[in-house]
C-alpha cells in the first residue's frame, strides 16, 4: 500500500491550483497540533481552516466507496479505522478552534473551490457547504 498517493493526488493538487489562481495562500501538509502522524492536506493557518480532500476508496465514500473482496474483514477493519481516524482528527481541530472542510475527491475542482471560498466568507452562501463529506450531497460528481 505504500505506493498509494498520501498527499498531493490529482484533486488536490487542481483545487490548490484554483486556489492559488484565486489568489489565496495556504499551507500544503500541516501537521495536526497534538497528532503526530497526522496532517492537514491544505491549512489556512491565520484563519484556523483545514481542508481534507478525501479519497472515496480510503475514507468510506458512500457513494464511489468499494469493498474488496480478498480478505474482506481485514479490509473492513482498516476502512473503519479509516473512519474513526478522520473523526478524531475533525474533533481534535474542532477543538482547537479550526473549521474543517471535508470534500469527496470526486467532487468537482469548482464545487470543492466554492465550499472553501464559502468557509473561509469569501464564497457565494448558495454554493456547497462545508463540513464532513458524509452531510453534503456525496453524488455530486
Amino acid at each position: 500500500m505504500s505506493h498509494y498517493a498520501r498527499r498531493d493526488t490529482g484533486p488536490e493538487l487542481h483545487l490548490r491550483k484554483l486556489l492559488y489562481r484565486a489568489g489565496l495562500r495556504y499551507r500544503v501538509v500541516y501537521p495536526v497540533p497534538g497528532m503526530p502522524r497526522r496532517t492537514i492536506d491544505i491549512a489556512f493557518t491565520r484563519r484556523h481552516i483545514a481542508v481534507f480532500v478525501d479519497g472515496c476508496f480510503w475514507h468510506g465514500c458512500p457513494v464511489h466507496g468499494t469493498a474488496p473482496v480478498a480478505n474482506a474483514e481485514w479490509w473492513a477493519q482498516k476502512l473503519r479505522r479509516n473512519a474513526e481516524r478522520d473523526q478524531e482528527t475533525t474533533e481534535r481541530l474542532q477543538a482547537l478552534g479550526w473549521q474543517v472542510i471535508r470534500l469527496w475527491e470526486h467532487e468537482t475542482p469548482e464545487s470543492m473551490l466554492r465550499a472553501v471560498l464559502v468557509g473561509l466568507g469569501a464564497g457565494d452562501a448558495d454554493g456547497p457547504q462545508p463540513g464532513t463529506p458524509g452531510e453534503r450531497d456525496a453524488g455530486a460528481g
